[in-house]
């Protein structure tokens, strides 16, 4: 099962792959439940979690139950057990939505809650990252994860995000990053897609992001604290939620 849907994760287009995920979910929560490993966002467990990669396949790294990945649980875990996320009435402007994290938000109360995309279609709002068609200071907090490597002027959709983020809001943008790399390093003439993704971790990458990423956030006006969230965690829980040991989240602030 876990080839074939490795196989089907790198085949088939994502908008197609979301929807049909709708309907295969339950058949692999079913088939997969156990013990050993728990989805701390609808509380699951499984014998195993899926494989998932591109250039790297990573074992027990998607749950089952609900296609999470180590930074969506991460980021679920900070969310519920360091902010007031869940409880603030506040205004939330998430880009490129997972479906870990979609119904969920929307069904929340507190949440005046916005999607937006280009192609997701689970966006509200179709709409390019570096145009955005929101006034300056309309949200309260911004989740963008895993967007910003995709995108050729990252300096442009920074500035964009500050721009529409209220005074005192806090962004979430995580990013792949290479904590041993210092320079973000991108080169726009490797076109093959085969070196693409071996370099850059997809084919559809622009850049592989290093440490400077923090201080770029930071010069474009962010207040950013590198949230190594990760240790606040024992061994085995980081086990037990399949976490990837020394993530960090870019929490930025206006």
């Amino acid at each position: 099962m876990k080839k074939l849907f490795k196989y089907i994760l790198n085949t088939i287009p994502r908008p197609l792959l979301i929807k049909l995920s709708y309907w295969v979910r339950p058949l692999i929560t079913f088939a997969m439940k156990g013990t050993k490993f728990t989805d701390p966002i609808d509380g699951k467990s499984f014998r195993s979690f899926l494989s998932y990669g591109y250039a790297i396949n990573r074992e027990n790294a998607l749950s089952p139950s609900t296609f999470s990945l180590e930074r969506h649980r991460l980021l679920w875990l900070y969310l519920q057990r360091e902010t007031d996320f869940f409880t603030k009435p506040q205004k939330v402007l998430h880009f490129a939505p997972e479906q870990a994290f979609y119904k969920r938000f929307r069904n929340q109360k507190n949440l005046d809650y916005t999607t937006t995309d280009l192609f997701s279609p689970l966006a509200d709002v179709k709409a390019d990252i570096c145009d955005l068609p929101f006034e300056d200071n309309s949200f309260d907090t911004i989740l963008c994860n895993h967007v910003l490597e995709h995108i050729p002027d990252d300096t442009k959709a920074m500035q964009e995000l500050y721009r529409v983020l209220k005074p005192n809001g806090m962004a979430i943008l995580q990013i792949p990053q290479d904590l041993e790399r210092d320079v973000t390093f991108e080169d726009d003439s490797i076109v093959d897609e085969k070196e693409r993704t071996k370099i850059f971790g997809q084919y559809d990458h622009v850049r592989v992001y290093g440490l400077d990423y923090f201080e770029k956030l930071r010069s474009i006006g962010f207040t950013v604290k590198e949230e190594a969230y990760t240790t606040t965690f024992s061994k085995e829980e980081i086990e037990k939620y399949c976490l990837m040991d020394g993530e960090i989240i870019p929490v930025c602030f206006k």
